[in-house]
């Protein structure tokens, strides 16, 4: 048995930075990587399917070329083996650079295998075994697959395995309509493929409110994307060289076939073989780790950070994990989950950037609140690019002033928002940033002007006076 200060299973984006604060504290820290160093986010997320986005983007530019001025002479083409090669060469420099500063820092030890608890403070690596007085969860998570009638019979891809494609699939199903489906099938749409996204909801993302649904299906239609709603009881068979996709559908052919299928409905978390009943820790019906405000398990001394915890699901709330148990541990800050406010982007293009409550939460809640909206056909910014496909909007309570939830569907969206969120984190009445002079020409200036506009919500129908 080795004893370690500390323990950190998983090298996902709380993990790292938590072992390098714990060393550089004076503690002894073992770090566990049973895969690929870096988690979903560096190996089959963020930033490998950010990269393939750009590559999406650039061929996007070239269709579009003419509309610019621009001449593209000759035959053009999507060189899938090059864009792969692209986002493996950008994924795996971040990995090596993770692992090679893991292994070099001191007071860190690696070990690469399989964790699993023994005891509440005791886990099995392979052969060797670790006690720590402070063990930290991060395993992240994966793709879900739920039992569905004829999958086992066909092959399908996933959110990892697309990572592995370089080659131009014929006709991609995307099974799903939420985020990793939304972004591959508008992705591969770009490259050439046909591509069909069946979504078992009434609507696409339906997290979002309807008008951003809604605008999110009409962009990805205007490419050429299929979108079928409404998919109930989906089955799948094999014919030949092509899979088909039943789904009874309120409108279209009960069956779709294609070339490959994309399984994009949902994720779940990595602590199905950790031994967590060994350690006694527990987990909720879907498997996530059970943790309070500020992270800890109901086993003193076991922490659960990153995706595997259910409390965020993204890169930033992961590395906000990190923070939240670093400042409890190390620097007396009584940080909590709590104060976190929900902010993600959906990276379609134009992206989308939310923060805050939606228009249906407003609702739901019952505060009286005003409402901005503009079309990004009145962004000089869109305008000159190009890009004036979607909207922002803005909710603010009308009380108070206080800013509620706002959302930018639009070229720059997933920047321009923290120009609000900055202002929620601050507490601060809109005002503040209705009165900012903002840089011309840009997406953000028109934050201030759309504040200047703002209307009663309607349901409830009456937003009283404002009183920043």
């Amino acid at each position: 048995m080795t004893t370690y200060d500390a323990l950190i299973i998983g090298t996902g984006q709380a993990g790292p930075p938590l072992a390098r604060r714990l060393a550089q504290s004076g503690m002894k820290v073992a770090i566990v990587e049973r895969d690929r160093f870096g988690g979903t986010c560096v190996n089959t997320g963020c930033i490998p399917t950010k990269t393939m986005v750009a590559s999406a983007y650039a061929a996007h530019m070239v269709r579009r070329a003419a509309e610019f001025g621009v001449e593209i002479g000759g035959a053009w083409r999507v060189d899938m083996k090059r864009v792969k090669a692209r986002k493996d060469a950008i994924s795996g420099q971040s990995r090596t650079g993770l692992e090679n500063s893991l292994k070099h820092t001191e007071n860190i030890t690696v070990y690469e295998g399989h964790a699993r608890f023994e005891a509440p403070h005791e886990v099995a690596v392979g052969a060797d075994r670790l006690a720590a007085e402070r063990i930290f969860i991060n395993v992240g998570g994966r793709a879900a697959v739920p039992p569905m009638p004829g999958l086992d019979q066909v092959e399908y891809l996933t959110n990892s395995s697309m990572m592995e494609v370089d080659f131009l699939p014929r006709h991609l199903i995307v099974v799903g309509g939420s985020y990793i489906g939304l972004e591959f099938g508008q992705m591969f749409r770009r490259f050439g493929s046909d591509v069909t996204i069946l979504e078992m909801g009434a609507r696409l993302i339906p997290r979002e409110d309807e008008d951003v649904s809604a605008a999110v299906q009409e962009i990805l239609e205007g490419e050429g994307v299929l979108v079928r709603l409404n998919a109930k009881c989906i089955g799948f068979s094999r014919y030949g060289e092509e899979v088909g996709v039943r789904a009874e559908c309120v409108e279209g052919s009960p069956e779709v076939r294609g070339s490959h299928v994309l399984l994009a409905v949902g994720r779940r978390p990595n602590t199905d073989d950790l031994g967590l009943e060994n350690a006694g820790v527990s987990t909720d019906a879907r498997g996530y780790i059970s943790v309070d405000d500020q992270l800890r398990t109901g086993v003193p001394g076991i922490w659960a950070v990153g995706d595997c915890n259910g409390k965020g699901g993204f890169t930033h709330t992961s590395y906000n994990d990190f923070e939240i148990v670093a400042g409890n541990l190390l620097d007396n800050d009584p940080r909590r989950v709590s104060d976190r406010i929900l902010a993600y982007a959906l990276y379609i293009d134009p992206p989308l950037g939310r923060v805050g409550m939606t228009e249906a939460d407003v609702r739901r809640s019952g505060r009286r609140a005003l409402v901005g909206k503009r079309p990004m056909t009145r962004v000089g910014r869109a305008v000159e690019k190009g890009e004036t496909q979607g909207f922002m909007k803005i909710l603010v309570e009308a009380k108070t002033g206080e800013v509620l939830g706002a959302v930018i569907l639009g070229t720059g969206g997933d920047e321009s928002i923290h120009s609000i969120l900055d202002v929620m984190y601050a507490k601060a009445p809109y005002t503040t940033i209705q009165r900012a002079v903002h840089i011309h020409p840009t997406v953000s200036e028109l934050i201030p002007t759309m504040l200047s506009e703002l209307q009663p919500l309607a349901d409830p129908a009456s937003a009283g006076s404002v009183t920043p």
